[in-house]
């Protein structure tokens, strides 16, 4: 794929993006992209079959296959595993709180109606990709004696799994900063060693 194509996919894959998180998945239409990027739907099948190929590349797009690495040589510097846990934490709230061109609703209902396995699911992807990244900070919050955890990998995934539920009630329920911070902290709190806490 030459520069030109490469920059007219980007350019489809940011306008995509915007429609989906304004519909959801289920009532995006081929058309509905058409008309965001304002090209032919000629062009846009140059590069895409159906919404389905189009919101699987948004997904994609989403995911940076460069986090962990990201924190790996992050934890190689100052910052203490603690600072880092609550940096990627922080990114991960500000994820629950966004309110304009949040993809929750069109993934959860795409994944919904499309069951996909292992390493066709990039929601699993992303989820097994951070769960890593906790595991490590948590490993290492350990090493320096910052952190006391047992399982550090039965420990991200339920941090995980936490993100993921207030992700879902952010759209649905509704959820507070505070309660976003409440439900963090109950989890981070196992993590601090009782010396720590007095």
């Amino acid at each position: 794929m030459g520069e030109k194509s490469v920059q007219k996919r980007k350019y489809i894959l940011d306008k995509a993006r915007s429609v989906f998180a304004d519909k959801g998945f289920k009532d995006v239409t081929m058309k509905d992209i058409v008309d965001a990027c304002d090209i032919s739907r000629g062009g846009l099948y140059l590069y895409f079959s159906s919404t389905e190929d189009v919101f699987l590349a948004v997904l994609e797009d989403e995911i940076d296959e460069d986090d962990e690495e990201a924190v790996v040589a992050a934890l190689s510097g100052d910052a203490t595993a603690g600072d880092m846990l609550a940096l990627f934490l922080k990114e991960q709230k500000k994820e629950i709180l966004r309110k304009k061109n949040n993809l929750t609703v069109a993934t959860y209902e795409y994944f919904s109606l499309h069951k996909s396995q292992g390493k066709d699911n990039p929601l699993k992807n992303q989820f097994d990709t951070a769960v890593r990244i906790v595991e490590k900070l948590i490993e290492n919050g350990v090493e320096s004696g910052e952190f006391y955890c047992e399982n550090p990998v039965g420990c991200a995934r339920n941090l995980m799994y936490v993100v993921e539920g207030l992700k879902i009630a952010s759209k649905t329920i509704g959820v507070t900063e505070e309660a976003i911070d409440r439900e963090l902290m109950y989890v981070l709190e196992g993590l601090v060693p009782d010396e720590l806490n007095n």
